[in-house]
Formats: C-alpha cells, structure tokens, sequence
C-alpha cells in the first residue's frame, strides 16, 4: 500500500494557464529530482480548480519528504512564490491504494 496525497487547488481567477506552465515545466520537474513521486497533475474539469496527486511509500515517509522539499533552496528560490500566489485554496485528500490503483492514476488525463 502507498499514501497517496490528492491536491485540489482552487486557482484564483485566470491563473490557471500560467499556474500550468509552471507546474510542467518547473515543479514538477523539481519534484523528480528531489525523487517526490508525481503521480498525475493538470487542471480539472471545473474552471480554476487544479489536481496534483502525489505518492509516498507510506504516512511517515509524507511528511519527512515533503518537510525536506519545502525547506529546500530549489523549492524556495524556485516556482514557491510563483505557485503560492496563484493557489486561493489547497484541499488534501489523504488515502491508502495499492500500487494497481496508483498505476491506473498514473495514466490518468486532465
């Protein structure tokens, strides 16, 4: 089983394209070499909502890496203003899946 962190952002109003841009190209990319497991993101079907799901080998792990990636450099000198300042609201879904279901997000398209 996996812990698996389901983001939904709700945007502010017309950021939702510039927020993208700097997912793909910046934090998520960012995210990988800082080996967090990006499972699927994009923009949701409802307007100016945003998902960002993320898998860790367990609760534990969550928290330790995700306390490492904030605090660092890379994250703070990097996309962080550019994300927090489109983000009006963060609602987590926190979940256990088994590597099946977390394969089939993997696939999953916004």
């Amino acid at each position: 089983m996996a812990t698996v962190e389901i983001l939904n952002y709700v945007l502010q109003p017309g950021t939702a394209m510039a927020f993208h841009r700097v997912m793909t190209q910046v934090s998520v990319p960012l995210h990988a070499a800082h080996g967090l497991d990006v499972v699927a993101f994009g923009p949701s079907a409802e307007p100016d909502r945003y998902l960002l799901i993320r898998a860790f080998d367990d609760a534990a792990a969550r928290s330790e890496r995700l306390a490492a990636f904030y605090a660092h450099p890379d994250w703070r000198r990097g996309p962080r203003e550019a994300i927090i300042a489109a983000i009006d609201t963060a609602i987590p879904v926190v979940c256990e899946m088994g590597p099946a279901q977390v394969d089939a997000l993997r696939h999953t398209r916004f």
